[in-house]
């Protein structure tokens, strides 16, 4: 979908930062496709807050792109269609995806960019919950981030120096927390010590929303497979590791995913019709972008 005039006139006059909505579900899907014309002082990075997106998701979407000064009317493909993860039950964060989804009921789920453990820092996967929910935290600097910062305060108070942000929410996970932040920059790509952390917006609409006591699942999962009526779609992202090349503007080393042939296959059934070349494409890709990879039989 590309949009109007009228929507490019509008976009001149946006705040940096859109406010999170609720994407619709449709079967395993959620959310739809969309695009964004470039305009004259757009950066990836404004363009990725202002569509609630991560700088990563976008980057893989648009290979080849400048980050910094995309030429003006270049037609950006917007990666607002997601096929959902499992299960489908609280909070899923898909360490791979960058991305965490909250499922309030079965028709809405929202769906945030997020920042994640750093190489040396992974985010752990498995499941736990929500322990704690703090309105202006104060931050107080573990030890293990204190001897490679041995400079740092004691504790920093609520404010805008505070790298939590407004909000944050414990995990049953010592020193695992969900946060907002004050470098929204590093939202999309691996860059925390290991929590998990949303644009201020975002975070605000999420703390709102979330009760303490929540399940959180925490994956790692580079492809999903999920219908939408009779047609089946296939995402792939990259995996972390990738996505430090993609943040670094560099092109990643290809993977293939064999995994993902049984998959399919599977998913598919002997009731429908598998495009393998699209699968192909997909896995060497790795765009982000739900693609059509088979379709049932009528």
């Amino acid at each position: 979908m590309r949009f109007g005039i009228g929507f490019l006139i509008a976009v001149l006059f946006w705040p940096t930062a859109a406010l999170a909505e609720a994407l619709p579900v449709e079967d395993d899907l959620a959310g739809s496709g969309a695009s964004y014309v470039t305009v004259p002082e757009d950066t990836l990075y404004d363009v990725a807050r202002r569509f609630d997106l991560g700088i990563v998701e976008v980057l893989a979407a648009n290979p080849g792109v400048d980050p910094w000064m995309p030429e003006t009317g270049t037609e950006l493909v917007l990666p607002t269609e997601h096929v959902l993860p499992s299960p489908r039950e609280g909070i899923v964060i898909n360490l791979s995806e960058l991305r965490l989804f909250y499922f309030q009921n079965d028709a809405q789920v929202l769906s945030f960019p997020i920042g994640i453990g750093s190489e040396g820092w992974r985010t752990p996967t498995g499941v736990t919950n929500i322990v704690r929910k703090r309105a202006r935290p104060v931050w107080v600097p573990p030890a293990s981030i204190r001897a490679e910062h041995p400079e740092l305060p004691e504790s920093v108070p609520a404010g805008p120096d505070n790298p939590l942000g407004d909000y944050a929410m414990n995990l049953g996970w010592p020193s695992f927390v969900v946060h907002g932040t004050n470098r929204p920059y590093g939202i999309g790509k691996r860059s925390s010590h290991g929590c998990i952390r949303l644009y201020p917006e975002d975070i605000a609409v999420l703390f709102k929303a979330v009760k303490e006591g929540t399940k959180v699942t925490v994956i790692d999962a580079p492809f999903k497979l999920g219908w939408r009526g009779d047609t089946l779609y296939l995402e792939v992202t990259p995996t972390q590791e990738q996505a430090d090349d993609i943040a670094d503007y560099q092109r990643p080393a290809p993977l293939s995913i064999p995994e993902v042939y049984d998959a399919v296959a599977r998913e598919a059934g002997q009731a429908a019709d598998v495009n393998w070349y699209a699968v192909e494409e997909a896995v060497a890709k790795r765009s982000g972008i739900p693609e059509v990879v088979a379709a049932r039989i009528p």
